[in-house]
């Protein structure tokens, strides 16, 4: 036990240190600190120019909301929660497979350093992409994960800052579905992940932001904010139960799978779900909002 607590309170100190090494350094090109602030603002400024819903405020209904719940979730929730238990739980998870003779490294399907980089990085992408994409599904479908998802679909105006409108348990069920299959994929340093991380950064702040945009033919491989809009939806399709339009970044398995739905321009759509007049507006109230349900 003394080497998981020593795990624990190691992961605390060293995150630290590196959000202290992000706020300071600025000559690292993978500063995600930063990275986060320029993607964002260069959303915001294509949201000023390019208004899709020309009459919704630059400072949006819960546009303050939103801003704290992107820094908040981005890094001080790692800080808090994610990095520790992460950490402590991987350590963990690949003792119990040694106590009975398997290795997590026996068990890669290939070796991603005999790939060309940008074959790695690829499939390191889709598999990441794919896992999410069925993890948001999970998100809808069933009741108790749909209780944390509610936070994010409480959004009723839509902007890029509604991108990281999440409820703190969201990550750990992502990254928790994602441990065995990147593991089976992956082996790439900060730099290479970070490349995707600033990719599916960039995308899913479109995705929510105030743009008209579809991409043309692109569409049916990249999810886009004229699509992700009826994700947001409040009223269903006829005949749909939980949701449409699971993508992150790809909208691809979407159309592979028959769950995309985009039958005209959602611009005007009312955002949300059911009853959520009665859902908490603050974030101390949303985050406590599961635990108030069974």
């Amino acid at each position: 036990m003394e080497k998981y607590w020593d795990i624990f309170v190691n992961s605390y100190s060293g995150y630290w240190n590196y959000l202290k090494y992000e706020f300071s350094d600025l000559n690292h090109w993978n500063n995600y600190f930063y990275g986060l602030i320029i993607i964002s603002l260069v959303v915001w400024a294509l949201e000023i120019f390019f208004p899709w819903r020309k009459n919704q405020s630059i400072f949006r209904k819960d546009f303050w909301l939103d801003t704290f719940y992107m820094f908040f979730n981005f890094f001080l929730l790692n800080l808090i929660v994610f990095i520790a238990l992460s950490n402590t739980v991987s350590t963990l998870f690949n003792d119990a497979l040694n106590a009975i003779g398997i290795s997590i490294g026996s068990l890669q399907l290939f070796d991603s350093t005999d790939l060309p980089k940008w074959l790695g990085l690829l499939i390191f992408f889709l598999v990441s992409d794919f896992v999410q994409w069925n993890t948001h599904r999970l998100l809808h479908r069933v009741p108790w994960l749909w209780n944390f998802h509610k936070v994010h679909h409480s959004v009723k105006e839509m902007g890029f800052a509604a991108h990281l409108r999440y409820h703190w348990m969201e990550p750990v069920v992502y990254k928790s579905l994602l441990y065995i299959p990147l593991a089976l994929v992956a082996n790439y340093s900060s730099q290479d992940v970070a490349i995707v991380y600033f990719i599916s950064i960039a995308v899913g702040h479109l995705n929510h932001a105030n743009l008209g945009w579809d991409y043309g033919p692109l569409k049916y491989v990249f999810n886009n904010p004229k699509m992700h809009i009826w994700h947001h939806a409040k009223a269903l399709p006829k005949g749909v139960s939980y949701g449409v339009n699971y993508g992150l970044t790809l909208s691809l398995w979407d159309y592979i799978f028959k769950t995309d739905y985009v039958p005209h321009s959602g611009r005007d759509i009312e955002l949300g779900f059911k009853d959520d007049d009665k859902f908490p507006k603050d974030f101390v109230s949303q985050e406590l909002y599961p635990l108030s349900k069974k």
